[in-house]
């Protein structure tokens, strides 16, 4: 084999390290371009966030927790009902005039003195609703016991004898028997209210008892009013921070709610205030404005508002009309002031906006005055589209699978000079 066969069969030389721009690199140069390629980021992914625990479990375990809880909540209420009582009614006075309290503030006038001024028109509203029925019911019972001889006798000779010719019945009653349990209890119906502030069932621990918790409602008002934002804030930052955004979602949606009824029911009171006075003035009743205003204006507690309304308008009716007729009117004016409000306006101003069906209505106000009295019965409504709002979240943010988020990359900045 030739010089040239060996000198072609001969190993390559080492490659010569090479910068960006392609010249060679010495040894200091080389060690240098090492170190400044070690420092460079890497390309980081971000991590998925953690889910809380809650997520972690099964959209029936979770479910079942829910209900759970509720459970509990309810238990404990029904168990510090009492003590509750006032704190509940202080509350609920405080959620409808804490929108005047900022209002008020807005306008220049200290929440502490707008506070004072909400619970002194809500302490006259009540006090002039109570001052309107207290003389009305006292007089029209001691007109009813005393008329109520006179009114016997015109119903066996004027009203039965119509009924049975109109109807086709045969109705009769024992006139002598029923004239004298009439006497006999004249002066039982005309005391009625004294036997009633005299009697033990208002005297001793359960007089303490109401007296405290009207002593208590205004200062719960006027604590609540005055410091609303700071409450509010403090419940907040109570919530962890992950549920936060679920909670403040829950709240928002419970408070539009909660308007709307107030705005409804709001309207719904004016109209059949206004309905009653004007259909009962037509009829000749001589009570039509207190009656009318009574009724239209307690309409607000279910049941309770509309049968006190009644009862004074036929109590005021029997005592001022000796004929059937006009009993009759008023009796169909409140039917069909009933009728507009159930079909009418109820359904128009309040149910469609708390989003409640009708047999949903009906269940909630004998379900909640079985658990906790009128207090429930007064209750029911907002309490149940409070309830069928946390029930809709919850669906969406817990029984409903959750979308995993997909990491992203990050590109890191190169720290070469």
């Amino acid at each position: 084999m030739d010089a040239h066969s060996k000198e072609n069969s001969s190993p390559p030389p080492p490659a010569v390290p090479t910068g960006p721009s392609g010249a060679s690199l010495g040894n200091a140069d080389l060690a240098a371009e090492t170190v400044v390629s070690t420092l460079q980021p890497v390309p980081e992914t971000t991590a998925q966030p953690a889910k809380p625990w809650w997520r972690e479990l099964s959209p029936s375990w979770r479910a079942l927790a829910v209900i759970a809880l509720l459970v509990l909540l309810g238990l404990l209420v029904q168990a510090l009902a009492p003590v509750l009582t006032p704190f509940m009614f202080g509350a609920i006075l405080s959620y409808v005039g804490a929108p005047v309290v900022s209002w008020l503030n807005h306008k220049g006038v200290p929440r502490a003195a707008g506070a004072v001024l909400v619970i002194v028109a809500i302490a006259g509203f009540v006090a002039g609703m109570v001052l309107i029925v207290a003389p009305l019911v006292s007089s029209e019972v001691s007109r009813i016991a005393t008329k109520m001889p006179e009114l016997l006798t015109e119903a066996q000779t004027k009203w039965l004898p119509w009924i049975n010719q109109t109807f086709g019945l045969a109705l009769a009653f024992d006139l002598t028997q029923l004239k004298q349990l009439a006497a006999d209890n004249a002066g039982v119906l005309g005391d009625i209210t004294s036997k009633l502030a005299g009697s033990a069932k208002l005297g001793g621990q359960v007089l303490m008892t109401a007296l405290v918790n009207l002593t208590l409602i205004p200062v719960v008002m006027f604590y609540l009013l005055r410091d609303w934002p700071n409450l509010v804030s403090s419940v907040d930052a109570l919530v962890p921070r992950s549920m936060q955004p679920t909670i403040r979602q829950l709240a928002s949606e419970i408070d539009a709610v909660l308007s709307e009824f107030l705005r409804g029911q709001g309207m719904v009171m004016i109209a059949l205030a206004a309905y009653y006075c004007i259909a009962l003035k037509l009829v000749g009743l001589e009570f039509a404005l207190p009656v009318g205003l009574v009724t239209g204006l307690l309409v607000f507690i279910p049941f309770i508002g509309f049968g006190l309304g009644c009862m004074l308008g036929m109590l005021a009716a029997l005592t001022q009309f000796s004929t059937p007729g006009p009993i009759i009117a008023v009796a169909a004016v409140f039917a069909v002031g009933q009728i507009l409000e159930g079909f009418l306006l109820v359904p128009y101003l309040v149910g469609d906006r708390i989003g409640l069906h009708p047999l949903a209505v009906i269940f909630a106000l004998m379900a909640f005055g079985q658990l906790f009295g009128f207090v429930g019965v007064l209750l029911a409504l907002p309490a149940s589209a409070a309830l069928l709002v946390a029930i809709r979240m919850f669906r969406r943010q817990l029984v409903e699978p959750v979308q995993p988020v997909q990491p992203q990359a990050v590109t890191g900045t190169s720290g070469a000079p």
